[in-house]
């Protein structure tokens, strides 16, 4: 380990991107060093993070219960708000019940590790998040991956597997470097070909897909076709932890096996009750989505008649390929001292022929903030060269 000297190297070569200090609330424009950022790296869809009712309530949990539970909620740390909020993200989801966690990672780690066995097959998306691949590292089952999003890629795994086997199919909703959505649809057709179930991580769907933000599942009319929907909080919901939805004896299982569920101190009352705030001005405020949409669909044309590639991306999360590592650490540190904070990613987080600018919305974003952000991002870019078509 202590020849482990990458991030060093960066940081002598000026373009270490991480870590970086914010001294403000997470809105559209933070405080960094004294300066304003406008911030386009946030994972804050519904731009809910600073919302004088989500404090509040955050507030009034503190004052009931305290600052935390001191225990798991398979002992001592399980509260009223606990299942006041799982009730009503079972109801979101379209399920019959919900269990929540510390942690979307914890949720991920939890559930993909014990719905399988040893006789059994974990099938996954190649693009699925870590937290996804950690899960299946602690199952003794088999792991198939698929190529992203390609059902022909997805079928040909299906046919290897064992025909009275568990089949669990594990796909993110929206993929959170891509910026695509699961091709839902053609996984349910080749599940129930095969007779395999389907668990959908919605951690950048809640809030976003979906007429009521309830995600993935819902924006294609297949809630009942999923077996089960994972969501976390600490994007669209403005809070920490997270939750896995299903029918009730899934979750009866879960509650009674899960490691990181009964082995993890539980979710602070503070943040369940943000969670529950965040939810109700969901509800009330529509609109919120909508605008999420319409500066994500503004953002994009834009990018792509400057002659970005994009990808694939069709969501809030648009990637800006420049399919070098160096340039991307470059770009990275060079917008921030013009004002914008994105995200780099680079290898082994992708490829290194994938490098990209991860640039993602909030429905509190204005066309102005972005049209200040693509004449950076856009300068910055032909100062590095081979970036803009």
């Amino acid at each position: 380990m202590s020849k482990y000297d990458a991030p060093q190297r960066a940081m002598q070569a000026g373009i270490y991107p991480y870590f970086r200090e914010i001294e403000s609330d997470q809105d559209t424009v933070v405080t960094m060093n004294g300066k304003k950022v406008l911030m386009f790296g946030s994972n804050s869809y519904l731009g809910l993070t600073n919302h004088p009712k989500i404090k509040e309530a955050a507030k009034k949990a503190i004052d009931k219960y305290g600052t935390g539970c001191a225990g798991s909620r398979f002992l001592n740390g399980t509260l009223d708000i606990h299942i006041e909020l799982e009730q009503r993200l079972a109801n979101l989801v379209g399920k019959e019940q919900a269990l929540c966690y510390s942690t979307g990672f914890q949720v991920n780690l939890g559930v993909v590790s014990i719905l399988a066995g040893r006789k059994d097959y974990l099938l996954l998306d190649e693009l699925d998040h870590a937290s996804i691949i950690e899960g299946s590292r602690l199952s003794f089952s088999k792991v198939l991956k698929f190529d992203h999003n390609n059902m022909e890629s997805l079928e040909k795994k299906l046919k290897l597997c064992d025909p009275e086997s568990i089949k669990l199919i594990v796909v993110d909703g929206i993929f959170s470097m891509e910026g695509d959505i699961a091709r839902l649809p053609g996984i349910v057709t080749l599940a129930e070909k095969y007779n395999a179930s389907i668990m959908v991580d919605d951690a950048h769907s809640i809030g976003v897909l979906g007429k009521k933000g309830d995600g993935t599942a819902a924006h294609f009319g297949l809630t009942d076709k999923v077996d089960l929907i994972m969501g976390t909080f600490s994007k669209s919901l403005a809070s920490l932890g997270g939750f896995i939805a299903s029918d009730r004896e899934t979750i009866n299982f879960i509650k009674h096996n899960s490691r990181s569920l009964i082995f993890s101190a539980s979710i602070t009352p503070a943040s369940a009750a943000a969670v529950l705030a965040a939810l109700d001005i969901m509800q009330k405020e529509p609109e919120r989505i909508k605008n999420l949409w319409d500066i994500s669909e503004y953002a994009r044309k834009n990018f792509k008649e400057a002659g970005f590639d994009t990808g694939r991306s069709e969501s809030p999360i648009i990637p800006l390929y420049v399919r070098d590592d160096y340039k991307v650490l470059k770009m990275t540190r060079m917008l921030l001292e013009e004002g914008i904070f994105v995200n780099p990613v680079v290898s082994p987080a992708v490829p290194k022929e994938n490098a990209l600018i991860r640039f993602s919305l909030m429905a509190t974003h204005t066309k102005e903030q972005v049209d200040i952000a693509m004449e950076k991002i856009t300068k910055v870019s032909r100062q590095l060269g081979g970036i803009i078509n």
